[in-house]
């Protein structure tokens, strides 16, 4: 005789989202308009919890469809599942076998790390949206709201280190310095420890500034590659530097993960969260 109404309980110890959809695209199949419903408990991780929930299964004559890593809430599901002839699905443990006899690695068993890595993910998208809307000074405020501040004259990889750093989950605002320009007041506001300056030699702004004059189809005499305005960039930089009383890096010859490295190293000495390689 077919079941009027079937009812699902969806168990996981994360949010449970992903089994539901399975469950759902399982139903499409047997069902058009006709009912089911599918109950969801999130964030289960407790004998207690499981066994509440169970024992509303059994009365409600619910297929359970279950996404758990920890053994032994497992164990007690299946144990409790055969005494009371409950229908059990184990989404996981299967595919964890079989990809573990690949791999010769064990899982780690750890409940919820999908959805840390999720978060992992938009924490680095916030920040490289920081990086783009702090970037090159547009917004002197993002000074105050960032993790990292980077300053420096031009072509110093202030914009390239502030999004390589970001893909750490680390918000950084830059900041361009001009002898022309006062520096943003909000800077004042900003700890030194949170402050790194950036510099180049001489010889090496000459060169790419000169290249980039070309890129643009400008010509090479212009001033923005005198040497000579170079030479008044760097002076007028060093005095900021002094006045922020901030570390300096001279990027002249380091690739942007070097002079990255670097920055971290700092952030780490002077006790500043940073993300680390292979963290979740």
């Amino acid at each position: 005789m077919p079941v009027e109404k079937l009812i699902v309980y969806v168990i996981s110890d994360s949010i449970g989202e992903t089994a539901r959809n399975v469950v759902k695209a399982a139903m499409s199949q047997f069902y058009g308009k006709d009912p089911y419903e599918i109950k969801r408990f999130p964030f289960v991780t407790d004998q207690n919890t499981l066994s509440d929930i169970l024992t509303n299964a059994k009365q409600q004559d619910a297929i359970v469809v279950y996404t758990l890593v920890e053994e032994k809430l497992i164990e007690f599901l299946e144990d409790f599942a055969q005494k009371e002839n409950i229908t059990t699905i184990d989404l996981m443990s299967d595919m964890l076998k079989k990809i573990s006899g690949r791999l010769n690695k064990k899982p780690k068993r750890e409940p919820g790390i999908i959805r840390k890595l999720d978060e992992s993910y938009f924490k680095r998208i916030d920040a490289i949206e920081f990086a783009v809307k702090y970037d090159d000074g547009k917004d002197p405020r993002g000074v105050l709201k960032a993790d990292l501040v980077l300053v420096g004259i031009s072509r110093t990889s202030k914009t390239p280190l502030s999004m390589y750093l970001a893909n750490k989950h680390i918000k950084v605002a830059n900041v361009p310095l001009v002898p022309e320009v006062p520096i943003p007041k909000e800077l004042s506001d900003v700890s030194s420890k949170k402050i790194i300056g950036l510099t180049n030699s001489p010889e090496k702004l000459n060169q790419v500034r000169t290249e980039r004059l070309k890129a643009l189809g400008l010509s090479s005499k212009a001033n923005y590659a005198n040497f000579e305005r170079i030479l008044d960039e760097l002076e007028y930089s060093e005095k900021v530097f002094k006045k922020l009383g901030c570390p300096v890096i001279n990027v002249a010859n380091k690739a942007i993960e070097e002079t990255a490295g670097i920055i971290l190293d700092i952030m780490k000495e002077n006790g500043l969260n940073i993300f680390k390689d292979g963290e979740i």
